[in-house]
C-alpha cells in the first residue's frame, strides 16, 4: 500500500536504504582492500608470485566485477521502473550478501571470477533503487536530505571494511580475509530482513499498465534527452577519478611526493571514505541551504581539482599529512549523493529507476577506461604527475561542462512521464 509523500527526514526508508548503501560499499571496498590477501592465501587461490596477484586483481577479477556492475545497473533499472523500486532492494541485497558468503570459500580463478560478476550484479542495484525510491516518497523540499544521509551512511562501509581488514579479525577457524567476507553476507541477509518494513513508491504505483516502463532505449530515442542523459554520466566522472586511481594508487603517489613512511591502501581508503561521508552530509546541507544542486557540485569539483593539484605537487609530506590530504580528498568527492539526486530528478517516473541506477554504474565502470588510459601513459615513458594531469583534466573539464549544461532540478516535481 502506497503512502503520500513525506516530509520527514529520518524516516524508515531512509534509514532502511542507507544501511544497505553501508553494506554495498563495505563490500564494494573489501575486495579492493583484502582482495590481494585472498589471492595469496593457501585457502584461498595460493598464487604467490606478486607480478601475478597484481595482474590477476588488476587486470581479472576486478574487470569481473565491473561487468557485473555494468550489467546489473542495466538488469536493476529496468526491472525496477517495470516491477517497482522495492522489487530492486530485495533482489540486490539478497544477491550480493550470498556472493560474499561465496567468496569466502574461493579456490579457483573460475569460482572467484563468477563470485565477482554475481556481486557486481547485485551491488548494482543498490544506489539506484535506494535514491530513486526516497527521491519519490519524500517531498521536493527535503529529499535532498534523505539522499545525502543515504550516502554518508553508505560511505561508512568502507571505513569499517578497512578497520575489519586492518584488525585482522579471524573467527570459526577461519582466515581474517574469510572472516571478513562472511560477515558482509551475514550483514546483508539481517538488513533483508529489516526491508520487508519499506513500501513501495506511491507515484510508480500510479502509473497504468499501459505505460512504457523500463524502456532504456528511451533514452536514445531525443538527442536532447541522449545528451542530457550523457551529462549526468559525466558529472560523476572526477569522483571515480579521485577514488580508483589517487587513492587507489596511493603508495605511489605517497612515494612519488617523497613521503618515506610506506602508505597502507586500506587506511587510504578508510580516509577517503571517511571523507566522502562527511563531504556529503555537507553537500547535503548546503544544497537545501542555496535550494541549488548546480552551485554547490561546482564548489565541490572546484575543491576536487585544487586537492588533486596539491596532491600532485607538494613535496615532504608526512605520513600523516599524506593521510589528512586524502581525508580532504575524500571531502571534495562528497557530492556523490547530489550527483545521483540530479540523475533521478532529471527524467520521468516511467524510466527514472533506469536512469538513476544505470548513471553511476557507468560512472563506476568508468574506471576502466580511465585506468587503462592512465596505465598506458605511464608505460609510455609519462610522468605521473602529467598522467595524472591528463586523465584528470578531461575528467574535471566533461564534469564542469556538464553540470552548467544541465538545468537546476532543485524543487523539481517528479511526478511525470518521459
Amino acid at each position: 500500500m502506497s503512502k503520500p509523500l513525506t516530509s520527514k527526514i529520518l524516516n524508515s526508508t531512509v534509514i532502511v536504504a542507507g544501511l544497505g548503501y553501508f553494506v554495498d560499499i563495505y563490500d564494494l571496498q573489501l575486495f579492493n582492500i583484502i582482495g590481494k590477501e585472498s589471492i595469496q592465501s593457501p585457502v584461498g587461490l595460493n598464487v604467490s608470485n606478486p607480478d601475478q596477484v597484481a595482474s590477476l586483481f588488476d587486470n581479472n577479477l576486478f574487470y569481473w566485477q565491473m561487468a557485473g556492475m555494468l550489467v546489473g545497473g542495466l538488469f536493476w533499472g529496468v526491472y525496477g521502473d517495470r516491477r517497482g523500486r522495492k522489487s530492486i532492494l530485495f533482489g540486490s541485497i539478497l544477491m550480493y550478501s550470498v556472493a560474499n558468503l561465496l567468496n569466502a570459500f574461493v579456490t579457483t580463478v573460475e569460482q572467484y571470477q563468477a563470485v565477482r560478476f554475481l556481486a557486481g550484479l547485485g551491488l548494482a542495484g543498490e544506489l539506484g533503487a535506494a535514491i530513486t525510491l526516497v527521491s519519490e516518497i519524500m517531498t521536493k523540499e527535503n529529499r535532498g536530505w534523505g539522499t545525502a544521509i543515504i550516502v554518508t551512511l553508505g560511505a561508512l562501509g568502507a571505513v569499517v571494511a578497512a578497520l575489519i581488514a586492518n584488525f585482522k579479525i579471524a573467527l570459526f577457524g577461519l582466515e581474517a580475509w574469510q572472516t571478513a567476507y562472511i560477515l558482509g553476507g551475514v550483514l546483508g541477509l539481517l538488513l533483508l530482513l529489516l526491508r520487508f518494513g519499506t513500501f513501495e513508491s506511491g507515484m510508480f504505483e500510479q502509473l497504468e499498465k499501459k505505460t512504457s516502463r523500463g524502456n532504456f532505449f528511451i533514452l536514445f530515442q531525443e538527442r536532447e534527452r541522449f545528451i542530457k542523459y550523457l551529462h549526468c554520466i559525466s558529472i560523476g566522472l572526477p569522483v571515480w577519478f579521485v577514488l580508483g586511481t589517487l587513492v587507489k594508487r596511493a603508495p605511489g603517489y605517497a612515494e612519488h611526493i617523497g613521503t618515506t613512511t610506506p602508505v597502507s591502501v586500506a587506511t587510504a581508503v578508510m580516509m577517503a571514505y571517511l571523507g566522502l561521508s562527511i563531504g556529503d552530509l555537507i553537500s547535503g546541507f548546503l544544497s537545501q541551504i542555496l535550494r541549488s544542486r548546480r552551485k554547490v557540485v561546482l564548489l565541490y569539483l572546484g575543491l576536487s581539482l585544487v586537492t588533486t593539484l596539491v596532491y600532485v605537487f607538494i613535496q615532504n609530506l608526512s605520513v600523516y599529512g599524506f593521510y589528512v590530504l586524502i581525508f580532504i580528498l575524500g571531502i571534495s568527492t562528497g557530492y556523490w549523493a547530489l550527483f545521483v539526486t540530479i540523475a533521478s530528478e532529471q527524467f520521468g517516473t516511467n524510466i527514472r529507476a533506469t536512469a538513476t541506477t544505470t548513471v553511476p554504474n557507468f560512472v563506476r565502470g568508468s574506471v576502466i577506461p580511465i585506468g587503462l588510459s592512465f596505465s598506458y601513459l605511464m608505460g609510455a615513458t609519462t610522468s605521473l604527475t602529467t598522467s595524472t594531469l591528463i586523465i584528470g583534466g578531461v575528467c574535471f573539464s566533461l564534469a564542469a561542462f556538464s553540470i552548467l549544461s544541465l538545468p537546476e532540478t532543485f524543487g523539481k516535481s517528479l511526478d511525470y512521464l518521459e
